[in-house]
This record gives structure tokens, C-alpha cells and sequence, in this order.
């Protein structure tokens, strides 16, 4: 930082001792013939010092002046005064004239040039500034004012527009520098080369030069625009990428003017934000604010995020170096020209498009400033519309059209060229008409025989539309989504749901809801203000249905089915899935059928049936359980399809029985529809488990109940070692417990029972207890 500011000190001494030797006042007293010189600034080589009674007098400015506020007619060549006239006391010559259009410029149109024969008399036309340059055609020879005089008089301003716009102000003066009429002051842009050769300039360096100079006893300071004109004469019709007087140093996004008169003054706002994280900018998403003039950068956006922000970003890094000063954008594809972008205070932008190459400085307006006349100025006004007033109506009608002028007599055509006036003045009232229809205008101003082009003004005609709907009345079957629509000849559908009021829920030419009633919509045309006038009702009927449950049958392997759709009203009709078309049908398979019933007109509304039939299997039995007079029936597809029985006459869903007779028994499971049973048998061994044959006449005995039933059964008596101890059949059913009268101990014992001899035998054990 201390290596910048002595750079910077460097720079403006040495720019500072260069303009000492050209301007600062000073006297030197002669020793030898006490004669004293006195020098005041010399401004400019173009006004020597004279001699007279011995004496170098100071060089005193010209007082030029000129008149010349006129009317322009367009298509025409106009000179620029009507009068001029050049006073120097001290000079009758000077080296060149300079006169450039200082507002109003149009470098598309304009030109300034200079007519007649002036032998002694060079012009050079400069379409970027817009300045006709006079010189001398004889080099180092100066022109005198009269003859500078007499080709001021004869430069003529030429507009090439078919339709010439704004007004003109034309500056002459005997410096090159740009000269603003409307408040007189003076500016030039001053290039960094041969103060930094090579090198941009910073905001400080060129700030303290631009204080530094001066212009005819005018102090300068870095420019502060304050209007669009200031702005063109400043800056556009200048070159070269510049620093301004406007910063933001003192609180981010709070810009002011830092020099001149207007040094303090805030002139645009704008909001701090953050886009990423160490990132920082003014409200890169916004435009600020400003109630002043102000020329921000905003043809070439930044993006962040897909989404454009425009100068001044006044973006800064991680390390703080911020954008917090003002140039000038040259036309270099980053912006329009003239427009204003923000950098860091050593000129360089941190998009690198721009970087500062010099500065423009302001003359005029400080405190102490001399007033001087080496400039004047004319201007011209052109005759032209500047405003219009179009209408409109709806059907036809009569409508009124307006316009204004700057100068002259507005004149109302049916044609774009030629024809003879339909009316003249600010108001023109149109026949009655039917379709829109174009009239145009022009601004007849006195002497003026040709006009510019004519202005277009359009009474417009706009259509009443009318609906035309594919469907007043909507039908739903049952509640549900539908889609309603409506056509018009023209304009926007608005659908609301009353018929008068402001209750709009949709635009467009559908809408789709969820309807559970019958509701009613109303529907409006809007062509532009023209609209339909009453609306249209659109009727949404919401038909009930009949609740039809979807049922699952079961079919008998090669049996045939009937399956009904259930439900018959007068005029219903069926579909089947078969393609049968009565209320019910025959099958013969396992499947998904399905029944589309539909009501009679003007319901006409569908509903579907599914039927499923399927086949069960047969029932396999996998075990019989049984536990004394409890069966158990075990399956090895059990369903609740199946029901079960063990006398063939009773089934039940429970394949446990209780209380079941000895002997011997079928099992019986059968699927409930009857489609397929199976069959087993089994037997039931009613055997008590202890006996107790102790002579108290209770559970004296031990025998298989029911035994004396079956003739042909047998139970062997073993012990438990398997020795035989007895026999019992039908005719010997019990044992007491002894063998051969021999009491035998308590003690388990084995039995072995069969039914007969087709029949599997049945062991058990019981215990002898005493």
C-alpha cells in the first residue's frame, strides 16, 4: 500500500509540475529597464500575448455569441445561427472553431456541414462526437474571426430521418472541449497514457489530477452527470473507459457523488447481499433506487444461479476488494455505451471486462469560478407528435382519437401518404366503423413545405365473442374428476360459480374439478374490455349409482355354473366379458367374468361386475386323531371350505368330534359346495386307563366298552415284560384282575385289540391298582 500512494504522489507531481509550466500565474521584474512582465495562465496556444507600449498585457478571452433558435422542417438542411459574432480585444485570429451538437445527438441522422467557398477555411465532420471541426487550410497560419465568422454562418445542420425526433442544441466555441449549454460547463476525457504509459489509473490518482486541472480559470474535478444530456455530452460523445465522480466507499450500496458541487449528495441506492458464501454484492437480484438520473450498465445481465444481475453488483471477494467506484463503459460488447459500471478503486472490474483508461473531467460550477463566453449556442426545434391517444370500443362506433404536437397544426389522413386532410386539431372523431381502421398524422408547421413521416393512430374495433360450447349439460356417473370446456369466437374464457359476481375460479377454455352433486358453472367471454354480457350456466349432473359388490363363486369340476349380473331394471343392458348380453350366463370353467351394466338414456351410465370363479380342491386326509371318544380329523389341505362328519349324516366346520361311540367309525370330509368328500375309516377303543379290583364292587373290572357289539373282535392281555396273562372277546369281555384265581400285582399292563381281521389291531396300556 505505501509503494501505491508514493506511485500516486509521483504521478501527480509529476502531472503537476507539467502544468505549472503551462498555467500557474507568476512575475518577473526586469533589473535592467525596470520594465515589469506580467503572465497570467496560458490556456491555450491559440491566444498569444500581445505588445503594446512596451507591455505584455494578459491574453483576455473571446466573447463569442450567436442567435439562431429556429424551426427545423424536416427532409430540409437549416444553417445552425442566424447571427454571430466574435469579440477579442487582444486577437483578430485564432486557430480553430470548434461546433458540435451538444444534445439531442443522433449520430444515426445528424451531420453539420459546412457550404459556400471558404478558401482559407478546412472542415473535418467527427460522427462520434459529433463535432464539425474548422481549421486553417494553410497550416500554423490562424483564421481570422471574420472569415470563421462568415463559415460559422454557413454550416448547416441535416437530419436523414423520414421522421426527425427530439430538438437539437448546437455548441460553438474556440476550445475543443465539449460544452454544455443548459448549465455551461466544459468537459474533456483525459487519457492515462503519458501520465501511467502502459498502465490503467486508479480512482485516487485520477480524482486528485482532475482537482488539479484547470480550463479558462474553471476548476475541474472528476465528472458528475446529473441528466441524460450531461450524460451524452460526458460520455457518449467522448472515447475511452473513464472514471466518473460516484462511489459507494462510505456504506455499501449507498452511492454519492465524491467531487464537485455535488460532492456528498446521494444519488442511487441500492441493498447488501450475500449470493455465496464469501461472496458479497449490492443486491445483485435488484435495480435499487433512485429518484435522480442515473445510466447503470443493464444491456449485459451476470448471472448467479440462473438468475441475471445487473451493474452496479459492486461484488467483492474473500479479501475485501470490493467495486466501489464508477467508470464509464466503452461500447466494447460488455454494455452500451455511456453507461455506467462499477469497479475496485485500482480500475479493474472483477468480470474483467472493463478496466479504467483514463478520466473525464468537469469544468464548471465550484465556488469562485469566473464566467466566460468562449462558447454559445443555438438551437432548432423540430415540428413533430409527441404523444397519441388511440381508443377502442367493442362491436362498432364512433370513437375519439387525440394527439399532440410540439409546434404546428396536427393534420388527421385516411392514408399513410398523400390524400387531403380528414380534420385538423388534437381531437379527431372517427365515423362510425366496424373494424379497426389506421388514420394517420402529421404536424403542419408554417413554412415548413414538407413534413416527416406520418404517424400511425388506430381506432380499434374489437369483436363481442360469443360462446360456443361443446356441452351446456355435463352428466357424471356417481362422484368424480370431469374435465368441462367451452369455446369462444374469440377472447379468454372465465369460469365462475355464480352467475353474476366477482367469484372467478378459473380462466381458460377448460376446467377440471372433483364433483360429487350436481353443480352448475357459469362461463364469460372477455375479448379485451368486450365481453359476452350475461353468462352462460354450465349444468354438471352427477348420476347415482347402484352399489354392485364384485362376488367370488365355485365352480364343480365339469359341472356347469350359472353366474347372474343381479340387478334388472327396464331398459338396463349387460356385456359380458363372454360377449353374452343377458342378465346372467352358463359357464363351465374356473375365470375372471366380468358384466358391464348399463342404464337406459339419459343416464346412460356403466357400471362393472367382476365374478370370479374358481375350482377348491378335494380334501386329503392326512390322520385321524383319536383320544377316547375324541376325534380329531386331521387334513393336509385344511380350508374353510371344507366341512366334516363322522356318522355321513351330520357335517359341521369343526373337524373335532366329542363323545364319539367305540367301535368302529368312518371319517367323512367333504368340500362345502359338494364338489368333491373323502372317505376313512377309523376305530374307537374305549379302554379305561386305571381299574382298581379291590371287591368294593366299583371299577372292579377292566374292559373295552362296547366289545360284546363287535363278534369278532379280540383284546390280548399282556404284563409288562409281554407274557400273555388273558384273552377277552364278546363272550369273556372283562378281567378282574387274576389269572387262574392267582391275584396279580398293581402294575401297567399292554393290550393289544382288533376289530377283525381285516381291520388293523390297536395297542394301549392301562394300570392295576389295588
Amino acid at each position: 500500500m505505501k509503494k501505491v500512494i508514493f506511485f500516486r504522489l509521483i504521478l501527480v507531481m509529476l502531472f503537476l509540475g507539467s502544468k505549472i509550466a503551462y498555467s500557474t500565474n507568476y512575475i518577473c521584474s526586469s533589473k535592467t529597464n525596470s520594465t515589469s512582465y506580467l503572465y497570467k495562465t496560458i490556456r491555450h496556444k491559440s491566444f498569444p500575448l500581445f505588445k503594446k507600449n512596451n507591455s505584455f498585457l494578459d491574453n483576455i478571452h473571446p466573447v463569442i455569441l450567436a442567435t439562431g433558435n429556429q424551426i427545423y422542417c424536416p427532409h430540409t438542411s437549416m444553417n445552425i445561427v442566424t447571427d454571430i459574432s466574435i469579440t477579442d480585444p487582444d486577437d483578430i485570429s485564432t486557430d480553430a472553431i470548434y461546433i458540435q451538437i451538444s444534445t439531442g445527438y443522433n449520430e444515426l441522422h445528424d451531420v453539420l456541414t459546412l457550404t459556400g467557398l471558404h478558401a482559407t477555411i478546412n472542415s473535418t465532420w467527427d460522427l462520434a462526437t459529433g463535432r464539425l471541426t474548422l481549421t486553417s487550410s494553410t497550416p500554423d497560419i490562424p483564421v481570422t474571426y471574420i472569415d470563421f465568422i462568415k463559415a460559422i454562418k454557413d454550416v448547416v445542420y441535416t437530419n436523414s430521418s423520414n421522421k426527425p425526433t427530439g430538438n437539437r442544441t448546437f455548441s460553438i466555441s474556440t476550445d475543443k472541449l465539449s460544452y454544455l449549454p443548459s448549465n455551461k460547463h466544459f468537459y474533456e476525457f483525459v487519457p492515462s497514457v503519458g501520465i501511467a504509459p502502459n498502465l490503467g489509473i486508479d480512482w485516487g490518482v485520477a480524482s486528485d489530477l482532475a482537482n488539479a486541472r484547470t480550463y479558462n480559470g474553471l476548476k475541474g474535478y472528476l465528472v458528475t452527470i446529473l441528466s441524460a444530456d450531461e450524460n451524452q455530452i460526458a460520455t457518449t460523445q467522448q472515447s475511452g473507459i473513464g472514471w466518473i465522480g460516484g462511489s459507494d466507499i462510505g456504506e455499501e450500496g449507498v452511492w454519492k457523488w465524491m467531487t464537485g458541487p455535488e460532492k456528498g449528495i446521494t444519488f442511487f441506492y441500492n441493498l447488501e447481499s450475500t449470493p455465496a458464501p464469501g461472496i458479497f454484492a449490492s443486491n445483485p437480484h435488484g435495480i435499487g433506487s433512485t429518484t435522480n438520473y442515473v445510466n447503470w450498465n443493464r444491456s449485459s445481465p451476470n448471472w448467479y444461479l440462473g438468475i441475471p444481475y445487473y451493474e452496479p453488483n459492486d461484488i467483492y471477494n474473500l479479501y475485501r476488494e470490493d467495486e466501489d467506484y464508477a467508470i464509464i463503459i466503452d461500447n466494447n460488447g460488455k454494455g452500451t455505451r455511456g453507461s455506467w459500471n462499477d469497479i475496485n478503486y485500482y480500475g479493474e472490474s472483477f468480470e474483467g471486462s472493463q478496466q479504467a483508461n483514463g478520466f473525464i473531467v468537469e469544468y464548471g460550477g465550484m465556488p469562485g469560478d469566473p464566467e466566460i463566453q468562449i462558447a454559445t449556442s443555438t438551437s432548432i426545434t423540430i415540428p413533430q407528435i409527441t404523444s397519441t391517444t388511440e381508443s377502442a370500443t367493442c362491436g362498432s362506433g364512433s370513437l375519439s382519437l387525440k394527439a399532440s404536437s410540439n409546434l404546428g397544426t396536427i393534420n388527421w389522413f385516411e392514408n399513410e401518404t398523400g390524400g387531403t386532410p380528414l380534420a385538423t386539431g388534437t381531437t379527431f372523431t372517427t365515423p362510425i366503423i366496424s373494424k379497426s381502421t389506421t388514420y394517420y398524422i402529421d404536424t403542419e408547421y408554417g413554412f415548413c413545405e414538407k413534413y416527416s413521416t406520418r404517424t400511425p393512430v388506430t381506432a380499434t374495433i374489437y369483436n363481442i365473442p360469443v360462446i360456443t360450447t361443446t356441452n351446456s349439460r355435463f352428466t357424471l356417473c356417481g362422484p368424480g374428476s370431469i374435465t368441462l370446456d367451452a369455446k369462444t369466437t374469440e377472447g379468454t374464457i372465465y369460469w365462475y360459480s355464480e352467475p353474476t359476481g366477482s367469484n372467478l375460479i378459473a380462466v381458460g377454455t377448460s376446467i377440471t374439478r372433483d364433483i360429487a352433486v350436481n353443480t352448475t358453472f357459469y362461463v364469460e367471454a372477455v375479448n379485451k374490455k368486450c365481453t359476452t354480457g350475461t353468462r352462460v350456466p354450465v349444468e354438471v349432473v352427477v348420476y347415482k349409482l347402484p352399489i354392485i359388490p364384485d362376488e367370488k363363486l365355485v365352480i364343480c369340476k365339469s359341472n356347469k355354473l350359472t353366474i347372474d349380473a343381479k340387478i334388472a331394471e327396464i331398459g338396463m343392458t349387460y356385456l359380458w366379458s363372454t360377449g353374452e348380453k343377458t342378465q346372467s350366463i352358463e359357464i363351465f370353467e374356473t375365470g375372471i367374468y366380468t358384466v358391464d351394466i348399463t342404464r337406459p338414456a339419459p343416464e346412460s351410465c356403466t357400471v362393472t361386475k367382476t365374478i370370479t370363479v374358481i375350482e377348491n380342491p378335494e380334501p386329503i386326509i392326512k390322520s385321524i386323531t383319536v383320544d377316547e371318544t375324541t376325534i380329531t380329523i386331521n387334513l393336509k389341505n385344511p380350508a374353510l371350505y371344507y366341512e366334516y362328519s363322522i356318522d355321513g349324516t351330520k357335517y359341521q366346520s369343526s373337524n373335532v368330534f366329542l363323545n364319539s361311540s367305540s367301535g368302529l367309525q368312518t371319517a367323512l370330509v367333504r368340500e362345502i359346495n359338494g364338489c368333491s368328500s373323502v372317505t376313512e375309516n377309523f376305530i374307537v377303543v374305549i379302554a379305561p386307563k386305571i381299574f382298581t379290583p379291590n371287591g368294593d364292587n366299583y371299577n372292579d373290572f377292566w374292559e373295552i366298552k362296547g366289545l360284546i357289539n363287535y363278534p369278532n373282535a379280540e383284546v390280548t392281555i399282556f404284563d409288562r415284560y409281554g407274557k400273555f396273562i388273558t384273552r377277552l372277546n364278546a363272550t369273556n369281555p372283562t378281567w378282574d384282575g387274576t389269572v387262574n384265581g392267582e391275584i396279580l400285582p398293581a402294575t401297567d399292563y399292554w393290550y393289544v385289540f382288533k376289530m377283525d381281521e381285516n381291520t388293523p389291531e390297536k395297542r394301549g396300556h392301562f394300570s392295576l391298582k389295588r
